[in-house]
């Protein structure tokens, strides 16, 4: 297993290396066979108004999927313990799933075909640019899912929103949690100013299955 230990604002010393080791191989050492990658990222943050103010971040990379965890304290030896635990009842409950899932019958897919890139999107000439202030990138694979696999993998990565490919239509979709319980899901519409109705069904079971909530309830993520 690798496990990567990053720090900002703060000096990853020989102490702290050896905690964060020893915190997070007894928290995955249950499910190591489904861990490829480990990575720890540790701050603090120096703005005063910012309390608990000392971070510990994990993002695990477990056969093709991602679990992850954060939590803060006033302390960094407290939040990577509060971490710890809390990757650990993640990936519990990721190896859960994954065992139901594999005693369900099997479905047909539908396969979507590749297309190649266009030609205009590939320009040997012309030099790479970044944007004029670049805060925090993050590239990951996106292989296509179903709304009820994205779901499920929002529950995994401790966020308010996950982005992901939705199989039946190659579209780029977000899948989000609502501030009065439930979930949403954004799409792209189509030429009629309308996203397609199968889906928006989905979305709505989805919605029902965690919970209703008020129809007219502020989301945490709004589309442009």
């Amino acid at each position: 297993m690798k496990l990567v230990i990053q720090g900002k604002n703060i000096e990853i010393t020989d102490s702290i290396r050896e905690y964060v080791h020893q915190k997070i191989e007894k928290a995955v050492s249950h499910y190591q066979h489904l861990t490829m990658e480990v990575d720890v990222h540790l701050s603090v943050a120096r703005n005063p108004r910012i309390n608990p103010n000392q971070t510990a971040e994990v993002t695990i990379y477990a056969n093709g999927a991602v679990v992850r965890a954060e939590e803060s304290s006033e302390n960094l030896y407290a939040s990577i313990d509060l971490v710890a635990n809390k990757i650990a009842r993640q990936l519990r409950k990721f190896k859960e799933k994954r065992y139901d899932q594999s005693r369900a019958p099997v479905k047909a897919t539908h396969v979507i075909d590749e297309k190649p890139v266009a030609a205009s999107l590939i320009d040997t000439d012309r030099a790479p640019e970044l944007p004029g202030q670049v805060l925090r990138m993050k590239y990951f694979a996106m292989p296509p899912m179903t709304i009820e696999q994205a779901l499920e993998q929002l529950e995994l990565v401790d966020h308010d929103f996950f982005m992901f490919r939705n199989i039946e239509t190659g579209e780029i979709n977000v899948i989000y949690e609502r501030n009065h319980g439930g979930y949403g899901v954004i799409q792209p519409r189509n030429g009629n100013g309308h996203t397609n109705g199968k889906f928006a069904e989905i979305a709505h079971a989805a919605h029902h299955a965690n919970g209703s909530a008020n129809g007219s309830a502020n989301d945490k993520v709004t589309p442009m």
